[in-house]
């Protein structure tokens, strides 16, 4: 892969930018006059002009391209945008006021295959609606028609949903490891990081005490997720917690799990009026009940996205650690592969 690129022959500069690139996990190519640099021009992911190389870049004529960016130590350097404009960069960042903002460019650049993932919530309508098992099943659906997949575990009283699948024992992160994290996450060293599965990955809880999810910790997941993977599903609690409205908030649908009798419908409304407070696009998956389903979907206001049989050999499936059978032909797999094709872009 290719490096990005700088130009500057202003060393206190350089050291400036190297000590940065580090923090966004690069490494530089440096040129200290712009003839070194055309070798580098076309294939560098990110071009930074140093202020004092700027008018010899411009005069030497190099081929425009995106993703440069003009590098200054001074915050008051007047002329700072006229030399934005003659090297034909897109901005300028003035250090160090703007060095978040250049690890985030520097780390982006070096993101292999960037993806925009879609991000799928999952939430019950009543304790034991089968939230976490849709959760699941729907991750391993998807990662089975190999769409790299990302199931996050945001209910931190649920039990580990990396148990639900039988792999608790798996090496790898877990959420105690990345809550303390400020900032941007790598898609790469997040994959690398977490139990995986084939073209699944999965961020679950360590046994023992839990702590809340920050939602910055959140945040930082699910916006990595969406640069390295084509689908993250998000298990969530009933009782929406920072973390989970981070998740609703960035949610391209929302699947409420609910039990089409009269106190699962009553329970679901009441996630339900929670969680309109900040996402839109909320679709019911039922559950057998004494109500039909037009009934209950009727009743809780939102259209239904598909219908969740009882399994009565899941339970005994899950709890010898074993997964369910998803194929084409089984209801349940049926399902995750029509959510899946309604939910996903084509």
């Amino acid at each position: 892969m290719h490096r990005p690129l700088v130009i500057t022959e202003d060393h206190a500069l350089l050291d400036d930018l190297v000590r940065i690139a580090a923090a966004a996990g690069a490494h530089l190519d440096v040129a200290h006059v712009p003839a070194h640099a055309r070798p580098y021009w076309n294939l560098a992911p990110l071009i930074a002009v140093g202020a004092d190389q700027a008018d010899a870049v411009a005069a030497a004529s190099l081929p425009a391209r995106d993703q440069i960016l003009l590098v200054t130590r001074d915050p008051d350097d007047l002329d700072a945008w006229r030399k934005c404009v003659a090297v034909g960069a897109q901005s300028v960042v003035a250090l160090p006021n703007d060095e978040r903002h250049l690890v985030e460019r520097l780390a982006d650049a070096m993101e292999p295959d960037p993806r925009s993932g879609a991000l799928i919530c999952v939430i019950g309508g009543r304790g034991g609606a089968g939230a976490s098992v849709l959760s699941a099943c729907l991750a391993l659906r998807a990662s089975g028609d190999h769409f790299r997949t990302l199931l996050v575990d945001a209910d931190p009283l649920g039990g580990g949903i990396d148990a639900l699948l039988g792999h608790e024992e798996a090496p790898g992160a877990r959420w105690g490891d990345l809550v303390a994290r400020q900032g941007r996450i790598s898609a790469s060293a997040l994959q690398a990081a977490l139990p995986s599965f084939g073209d699944l990955a999965v961020l679950s809880f360590h046994r023992g005490e839990v702590a809340a999810i920050p939602a910055q910790a959140m945040r930082s997941v699910l916006e990595a997720g969406r640069r390295g993977f084509d689908l993250i599903v998000a298990d969530l609690p009933r009782h929406l917690d920072p973390a989970a409205v981070e998740a609703l908030t960035r949610a391209k649908t929302t699947l409420l799990v609910a039990t089409a009798d009269v106190r699962g419908v009553l329970s679901a409304a009441q996630v339900l009026g929670e969680a309109r407070k900040h996402t839109s696009d909320l679709r019911a998956v039922l559950r057998p009940g004494v109500l039909d389903d037009d009934m209950a979907t009727g009743s809780l206001g939102i259209p239904a996205a598909g219908s969740l049989p009882d399994q009565p050999r899941l339970t005994a499936t899950l709890n010898r650690g074993e997964l369910p059978r998803l194929g084409p032909r089984t209801v349940l797999g049926a399902l995750c592969s029509s959510l899946l094709r309604d939910l996903l872009p084509a």
